[in-house]
């Protein structure tokens, strides 16, 4: 992508978060561009997950500028449900509704919102189904299926939104391993279908793939941030190579 056809997304700047005496947050700036995937890394604590929950509101931050889409976060004139409306996100857990099928589950939020009638709710989510390779168990109840299956109707519930921007919070880390692969190929597929996608993960070798660019957070700072062969294969920052020699060889 040339510079003049790049839009910033997502615009961060000198964004603070405390819970009490704890910094989570400290001088966070970053901007993110359309059609780019960020990964980020770094120990349990660093602010990952805390900085993905700001993009949507789930948390807001003490001071600093978000501005997401063209939206200033911090206005109080901003519609934030509008905000969202463009926002996927998945969570560690799967958050579905078990009492629904599969399908009810994926139709609910576009109905519920006004944004697709039952009809096109329906296709929408049978492609959805295709697409993280789940077609057959629309009609199944979500209690029935694994962790991985879960995490993929999890995948096209939010998808199913038509959002601009893909939130993952470390989207493997509560699955079984042998299920950890068929979620980060649907993950893979979507990075390569131009999604922009910010992504909080352990899985490395995930991240050497998919990834634009890698963000290292340590200590509520981004200590180190460039293209996956710079950041994994030569890597500036002591934390950074401390943190990679760990993780892996794990």
């Amino acid at each position: 992508m040339s510079e003049a056809q790049t839009k910033v997304k997502v615009h961060v700047d000198k964004v603070n978060k405390s819970y009490g005496s704890n910094h989570v947050l400290r001088d966070i700036s970053l901007d993110i561009n359309e059609n780019e995937v960020v990964v980020m890394i770094g120990p349990s604590g660093s602010g990952k997950s805390t900085f993905l929950r700001m993009l949507n509101q789930l948390e807001t931050p003490d001071n600093g500028t978000i501005v997401v889409d063209g939206y200033d976060l911090s206005d109080k004139g901003t519609d934030i449900n509008k905000v969202r409306e463009n926002i996927g996100m998945v969570f560690q857990g799967f958050n579905l509704f078990n009492n629904y099928t599969v399908l009810e589950n994926i139709m609910l939020a576009p109905v519920e919102l006004g944004k697709m009638d039952k009809e096109k709710a329906e296709k929408k989510a049978r492609e959805l189904l295709e697409t993280v390779g789940l077609a057959e168990k629309a009609d199944v109840s979500v209690n029935s299926l694994s962790g991985g299956q879960k995490q993929r109707i999890a995948i096209a519930r939010a998808l199913a939104m038509e959002p601009d921007i893909m939130l993952f919070d470390e989207p493997t880390s509560a699955l079984d391993p042998e299920m950890v692969g068929d979620v980060l190929d649907v993950m893979k597929n979507l990075a390569e279908s131009g999604m922009t996608m910010i992504i909080v993960t352990h899985e490395m070798g995930f991240a050497k793939q998919v990834a634009d660019r890698v963000v290292f957070f340590e200590s509520g700072k981004i200590q180190e941030s460039g293209v996956p062969e710079q950041v994994f294969n030569a890597p500036k920052n002591e934390r950074l190579q401390e943190f990679l020699s760990k993780v892996m060889h794990a």
